[in-house]
């Protein structure tokens, strides 16, 4: 089992990076090869300051590390120091399809009505995102659910190229196929964590308003505040999980509280059922002050260490290229490159 994720340096980790990435990255490292990538080749796809783009990928760094990544137990790296994946993308580009690409959701939903505005990069980064998994022959890809259609792209390029290519795997690495087909890992405690103010929106380190999430880095008072002034409804809170439909932000609150609680909604809701929002309100800024906040306390010390991020990075960045390069190689070999 080799598992590959990663995630953008675009600044303000937060909840929903914990939640719905991290805190599943910290408990696979005891049962597979892993590999974590701060991914930022397709931070770049949108603009990006660069005064604060170097900056921002020694956070996502020390959040790993702070969360629990053991850099000696797993590869941590950034995904610019290790060339394969941009190499191995471009030859993916000519493998898979545009009608593929033009079915990928969540390009649509970031380009909205503007999309002939938007980069090229944005629009092909499922390539490169399939790149940076078959790169390594990833086994399992931890996931949000919004990625869950990109793993499915990476499979169908990884079947194409199986397909088209058949015989010359045979006959060089005598075998039926090449790349493997990775397998999408959603299990995190909250596969989707929406925004504080919208309980239909995804939270972002990209949405404007710092109220729409809890950053990792968050003090005390500035949980305290997000959540008291968290989005709600007038309702109480129902005795039954079928009462939040129609309810997002509820939703949301009662997602967030079991996912840090490691309890089921079901159970939550049986706690509050019947209450007013406060008592919610009270108990899960508690609770996100006691799990968050240790987190951003060691993520500071970490940051404040930049000599060490980078040799983490680069020690990561070596490690990776010993299983990339060769796969690379094998590629170029059998598409009769080499």
């Amino acid at each position: 089992m080799r598992v590959f994720s990663g995630i953008q340096p675009s600044g303000n980790l937060h909840l929903g990076n914990y939640l719905g990435a991290i805190v599943n990255f910290v408990s696979l490292q005891n049962k597979a090869e892993c590999i974590y990538c701060v991914v930022d080749l397709h931070s770049i796809t949108v603009w990006q300051d660069p005064n604060k783009l170097y900056k921002n990928i020694h956070e996502i760094t020390a959040g790993f590390i702070a969360s629990g990544l053991d850099p000696n137990k797993n590869i941590i790296f950034n995904q610019s120091k290790v060339k394969e994946h941009s190499e191995l993308s471009w030859i993916l580009n000519c493998v898979a399809r545009l009608g593929w690409l033009n079915r990928m959701t969540q390009f649509k939903e970031k380009a909205g009505k503007n999309k002939e505005n938007m980069s090229i990069g944005l629009y092909t980064y499922p390539i490169l995102m399939a790149a940076d998994i078959l790169a390594y022959k990833a086994t399992h890809v931890p996931v949000g659910e919004d990625q869950k259609q990109h793993i499915e792209l990476s499979r169908d390029i990884a079947q194409k190229f199986n397909i088209d290519f058949k015989d010359r795997i045979k006959s060089i690495i005598q075998k039926d196929e090449f790349f493997i087909l990775p397998k999408p890992l959603i299990n995190g405690p909250v596969p989707r964590v929406m925004s504080l103010r919208d309980g239909q929106k995804k939270m972002s380190s990209s949405d404007l308003s710092d109220m729409t999430r809890i950053n990792i880095l968050d003090d005390e008072d500035q949980i305290y505040n997000k959540i008291r002034k968290s989005k709600t409804d007038s309702d109480v809170i129902p005795s039954d999980f079928l009462g939040v439909d129609g309810r997002p932000e509820l939703k949301n609150l009662i997602s967030i509280y079991a996912g840090v609680s490691k309890q089921s909604p079901e159970d939550v809701i049986k706690e509050f059922g019947g209450e007013q929002f406060s008592k919610l309100k009270k108990n899960l800024t508690d609770l996100l002050i006691s799990e968050i906040c240790p987190i951003g306390s060691e993520m500071k010390k970490i940051i404040s260490d930049p000599l060490y991020i980078d040799e983490v990075l680069s020690d990561g960045a070596e490690r990776a290229r010993t299983i990339s390069e060769p796969i690379l190689a094998e590629t170029k070999k059998i598409i009769g490159l080499a």
